[in-house]
């Protein structure tokens, strides 16, 4: 019978990655790894990137398993990577994938904020500000401030049915509607707001989100 293997090393061009069994004991694990890095035979130095998987290391067992790798001479740490996530993490993307809305006018002074997408339907006046950790979506005029991906989501976006902002802002891109995008709000097509890849805020067409962002799609019915 062949022996379980709780530690995994793989070449790649970018050097070693590691990987770790999540089924088994931290001590056998931490045993095999041991013994791993002590026949190791290598020749120069080798980056190492350690894949943790689904098993969870508190900070005393990632510095022990990073002090074993480099007992080696010839191996050097460069990643550690884990597909578990923290509660304070999970909470926070619970949050972004929400959505609030808010029925009304934003009046001039007034400010409205929420966690995750925020759904208006009404008008934002001139000096109203919306904000959103997600995307914001404007069912009406949008004359004042909006602020989406606030806590710094770079893929949120801004949508309104008639897009005449004197401020937009998506995570720290900031673009202020000046007399070069007037000519947007002559025409009454719906539009939205992202982040172009140049690192800019660009406008275009609403229908054109369902390219420029599938990733905010997440219905799963139809046909």
């Amino acid at each position: 019978m062949t022996k379980q293997q709780y530690v995994t090393i793989k070449g790649t061009k970018e050097g070693l990655v590691l990987r770790l069994d999540h089924k088994c004991a931290y001590s056998d694990m931490i045993a095999e790894l041991r013994r791993k890095v002590g026949e190791d035979a290598l020749e120069g130095l080798a980056e190492v990137q350690i894949h943790t998987g689904s098993r969870y290391c508190n900070e005393e067992e990632l510095k022990e398993i990073v002090n074993v790798i480099h007992a080696s001479p010839n191996l050097r740490v460069s990643k550690i990577q884990s597909d578990v996530i923290m509660i304070e993490e999970c909470n926070h993307k619970i949050l972004e994938k929400q959505s609030e809305t808010y029925i009304g006018i934003v009046r001039s002074g007034q400010v409205v904020k929420a966690d995750g997408d925020l759904v208006i339907i009404g008008d934002v006046n001139p000096n109203g500000k919306v904000i959103a950790s997600g995307s914001i979506y404007i069912l009406g005029r949008l004359k004042g401030i909006a602020h989406a991906g606030e806590t710094g989501n770079i893929q949120a976006v801004i949508a309104a049915s008639w897009l005449e902002a004197t401020h937009l802002m998506i995570a720290d891109k900031i673009e202020m509607m000046t007399d070069e995008l007037t000519i947007l709000s002559e025409h009454p097509e719906m539009e939205c707001a992202y982040v172009h890849s140049n690192g800019f805020i660009a406008i275009d067409r609403l229908q054109e989100l369902r390219i420029l962002r599938p990733g905010l799609s997440s219905f799963k019915g139809g046909s």
